[in-house]
This record gives structure tokens, sequence and C-alpha cells, in this order.
């Protein structure tokens, strides 16, 4: 008998998302392979996943249960069964800020929040729409003998608008969405999106950038946009210019470094009110260091890669961003070399989940006829650094800017406008 399992990443289809819970009863037209369950009190009714993986393949992956509202869809999909919820988009949202963050964050980053994930996902939306039935999805992997480059972006997903994990945005559904907070959040931004000319802002946002922030093109595809640029993660007023960290001697002293900036925070009172449980346990993320020996990381890329290197002679970084972060990085072995990229590619290669980021230094130490024994990677931040910084926004929030501010500070050209009520 095959095995059937169910994929608990509801997608968002225009205009609801997918969410679980009782006192539902089948309606609705479905095409054939679906079954479609509308609640009888959308107000009150649930339905509840058991075991659902979050944090997918990331350092704090781990299974919960989750209760969602909305309209719930089944479909067969390659012999399995896809969980789809249907909801409307300011719902969706409540549960997004909590998942992302502690509903217990600052009000005014709250609200930043609230209005970077509408517009990411009405961003999502129109891209998916303008997608669909119009030839080949762009390509996201270029490959030669010498290089491989993989981005990783939504075009992932054909049969709904967005998934719940990080790949998109967190929804976990009703768990963590009953906060007071949390709804003010939303409903005082009601319709608010941010904007580059008549263009909703593919608003992108990451836990840590790490001192400044990365430009798109260098974690996806190579098309540059205007209001994801390189921002230092610092008050206006800070004195002293960041240098050039795609040179790599700036890189290696601003990492190996601790520079001001909102997202350097130790205060542990703030950070519990902002991180949820599990990204609370995760430490030192501003600045951070994982070692390996020879025969870890070894073992390690040839198993993440499917390629046997031998023994791994060198890291060397081929590119860097604004912010540091690897765009290209140089894998040198006793039995083969190649270039790999983009970041997040460079992260899964170095690491049994993802390295926090890809800025970082490597260290080599031990060595015996040439060969290093160890390798240490001194890094800074933890995401891909575009666009908003969550701590640091969180810090700003904290500092007293309002949501305004910290929307202008980190989408730079950007507009906010108030798309509907």
């Amino acid at each position: 008998m095959q095995e059937t399992r169910l994929i608990t990443s509801p997608g968002i289809t225009s205009p609801g998302v997918a969410t679980a819970g009782g006192a539902a009863s089948p309606g609705g037209a479905a095409p054939s392979g679906t079954i479609l369950f509308e609640p009888r009190e959308p107000d009150s009714a649930y339905f509840e996943l058991f075991d659902v993986v979050i944090g997918i393949g990331f350092h704090w992956e781990r299974r919960e249960d989750q209760r969602f509202r909305g309209t719930l869809v089944l479909e067969i999909l390659d012999g399995l069964i896809q969980v789809i919820n249907e909801i409307p988009v300011e719902s969706y949202l409540a549960s997004v800020i909590s998942s992302e963050m502690n509903a217990g964050s600052p009000p005014e980053f709250l609200k930043a929040h609230a209005v970077i994930s509408r517009s990411w996902l009405l961003a999502q939306m129109e891209r998916k729409n303008a997608l669909d039935g119009n030839g080949p999805r762009k390509q996201s992997m270029r490959e030669t003998g010498e290089e491989l480059i993989r981005w990783y972006d939504r075009e992932d997903h054909d049969t709904f608008d967005v998934c719940a994990d990080d790949h998109c945005q967190r929804y976990q559904g009703i768990t963590r969405a009953h906060h007071p907070e949390v709804a003010g959040a939303v409903q005082s931004t009601a319709g608010e999106v941010l904007f580059y000319g008549d263009e909703i802002c593919d608003a992108r946002f990451s836990k840590c950038c790490g001192g400044i922030t990365e430009r798109y093109e260098h974690c996806w595809e190579e098309v540059p946009h205007p209001y994801l640029q390189p921002v230092p993660d610092r008050p206006e007023t800070a004195g002293g210019a960041i240098p050039d960290l795609r040179v790599e001697r700036n890189a290696v002293a601003y990492i190996r470094s601790r520079p001001e900036a909102f997202c350097n925070t130790s205060d542990r009172e703030l950070l519990g009110m902002v991180l949820n449980d599990y990204d609370l346990a995760s430490k030192d993320f501003f600045r951070w260091q994982v070692s390996y020996s020879q025969e870890e990381l070894a073992a390690l890329v040839r198993e993440k890669s499917g390629r046997d290197f031998g023994k791994i002679l060198d890291l060397v970084p081929v590119e860097r961003g604004a912010s540091a972060r690897l765009v290209r990085l140089k894998i040198v072995g006793t039995q083969q070399t190649i270039t790999i990229g983009k970041e997040l590619e460079i992260r899964r290669w170095l690491s049994r989940s993802h390295l926090y980021s890809a800025a970082f230094t490597v260290q080599k130490e031990g060595f015996r006829e040439g060969v290093p024994g160890k390798f240490i990677l001194h890094g800074a931040g933890w995401g891909h650094g575009v666009g908003l910084c969550q701590i640091g926004a969180a810090v700003m929030a904290d500092r007293g800017y309002t949501y305004h501010q910290i929307l202008l500070h980190y989408y730079r050209n950007a507009t906010i406008r108030k798309c509907y009520e």
C-alpha cells in the first residue's frame, strides 16, 4: 500500500489562507481529487493538524500541533495528500506576525511587521498570477563543470500561493495569534502596503542582518530592487563610514568585530519579548562561531553535495555582497574543486541544517602535509540579510521609533500607501 502523509505547509489562495479546525462540513465546488471543507461558523470553527514540522531543514526544526481557521482543502498530489488553507489576508497576517516573532514584541515593531508581511504576500500573489500560464518559470540554477549557482524562491509552489514555513513566511495557525497587540497591529495598519513607484514591494526580511543589510540580487535572481539595497543597521547619526565589505580584508575585520548596530544587542529581556521560544534557544547570532574537523567537514560536504571532494584543502571566498555575505565560495579538495553559490546553497553545504548566515570568514588550523585538520568559521548575522532586520527593527521600536520610521529606514526609496480598508 502506498504511504499517504500530510504536506502540512498550508498555502494562501486569494482571498484567503488554508487552515484546520472542527465544525467543518464538505461543501463548495472542488476539482476531481479534491475535498473541500467549509466551516459552518467561521469565527469559532477550527481544524487541527498534528506533528506539523516547522523550521524545515533549519537548526530549530521541530514538530508541533497547530490549529487553523478558514476553509480546509485536501488535494491528492503525487500520491500524497496536500493540505491547503484558504483564509482572508488580514487573518493570515495575525498568524504570521505571531509566528515570525513573539506576540509580546514592541507594538511599533508588530505594526511594521504587519505592513511588510502584507506587502510581501501581495507581491508574491501578483507574481504568481503573472507567471501562471505565461510560459516557463525563471531559471534558479546555473551549472558548469566548475561552478554551481543556485537560489531558492517561491516559484517552488505551483498549486498554492505561499507555504507556511520559513521558505515563505511562518504561518502557524491560531495557536499563537490570539494576542490583543497582534490584532491591534493588523487592524491599525489594515491595507497599508509598501510601494516603489506603482509596484508593490517584495518586502523581504531576515532575523539579524549582522550590521548591514544585503542586496536582493546577491541572494536571488539578478534583478536589482531599488528598495532592497545595503542599509547600515544603525542610527543616521552614527559616526564613521562602514568600509566596503566586498573587499576580503575589510570583511574579515568587520566580521571579527562587534560594530555599533541596532541588532547588536545582548538585552535578554528584550530578546525574550521579541523571539519565540524556538528562536530564543539560538544564542550569539550577531556574531557566531562554528568549528569542523577535517573529517567532519569532508563528510558533511560529501553528504550535502553528493560529490566526493576527498580531503578539504580550502574554502576560498570568491565574491562577497555588501553585508560581507558570501555570494560565491570555492571549495578546494584533493579530488575536485567547485565554486558554489548563492548564500543559501553555501549555508546548506556547510551545515547539518543551515549556517546562521553566509557572512563568515575561514580560519584553518592543525596542518599536516599541507592538509588542514580543523576549520573555524567566524560569522555574522542570521539569515539572508535582505530588507528588514527583525532584531534591529525590534530594537528601534524599543527605542521609540515609529513603524513608519522603521519601514523607511530599511526600505529606502519606498513609500507607504493604504490600498484598502
